[in-house]
């Protein structure tokens, strides 16, 4: 799982950009990772759909659920 992290933070993020400092490009690699990866993007583990989507698919079925009690 790390791997596939790192190769996609190399390939869609690290590797088309140029910073002028490493303090700069330690900022905007935490910035995207928390922005984008973990936000948006689409995790297999979840059922390919993004942890915002599936957040609020999982609090869609527990107020079912909670209403159907």
């Amino acid at each position: 799982m790390a791997e596939s992290f790192f190769a996609t933070l190399k390939t869609e993020f690290y590797y088309r950009r140029v910073w002028p400092t490493r303090d700069r490009a330690t900022r905007e690699v935490g910035a995207w990772i928390e922005g984008r990866y973990n936000r948006r993007r689409r995790h297999s583990s979840i059922g390919d759909v993004s942890p915002v989507t599936f957040e609020l698919q999982y609090s869609s079925q527990t107020a079912e659920v909670q209403l159907a009690a």
